[in-house]
């Protein structure tokens, strides 16, 4: 795995099975959550319909998908521009820490930086979750200092635990 080749590139309709996937397994790994697979395809489906909300990104090394992200878009009317939201994160155990969320970060980070209306990058993680900030804090992401506060009344996001 070392010195692997990592592409990073829009994703395309044909990587929503992958999508799909890595977002349930990122749910239960990160915060022991089982997703509904129909919701949850059903979401994936209406991001690829509404580019105005959302993007999705894939790396791949050998050929195959090994990790993905979302982007999402917030209006910064205290700094007259955009926010974007790095989402919905997640890398095969076997390719941490080789690098193929900095390819991800560092192809996102290049696209913001060219786009004149984009005023920061951030993203959100579980507290829990102390590898995935220090790998956020490597690549030059502070803490914002805010929390993040939800009413979700969708009720379909479950909680492992309680099965």
């Amino acid at each position: 795995m070392p010195g692997m080749d990592i592409n990073v590139r829009d994703a395309t309709v044909a990587d929503i099975d992958a999508i799909v996937t890595y977002n349930q397994r990122l749910a239960e790994e990160s915060e022991g959550k089982t997703l509904d697979p129909a919701v949850l395809a059903a979401g994936v489906r209406r991001g690829f319909n509404s580019p105005a909300m959302c993007r999705y990104f894939v790396a791949e090394a050998d050929g195959r998908v090994v990790g993905t992200t979302m982007l999402t878009y917030e209006l910064t009317d205290w700094r007259d521009g955009v926010i974007w939201w790095l989402q919905s994160v997640f890398i095969e155990p076997e390719h941490r820490r080789h690098g193929v969320f900095r390819a991800i970060y560092r192809h996102i980070e290049e696209l913001a930086r060219a786009h004149p209306d984009v005023r920061a990058l951030r993203l959100y993680v579980h507290h829990d979750n102390a590898r995935a900030m220090r790998t956020y804090e490597s690549m030059g992401m502070e803490k914002a200092g805010y929390e993040l506060y939800e009413h979700d009344w969708s009720g379909s996001v479950g909680d492992a635990t309680k099965k």
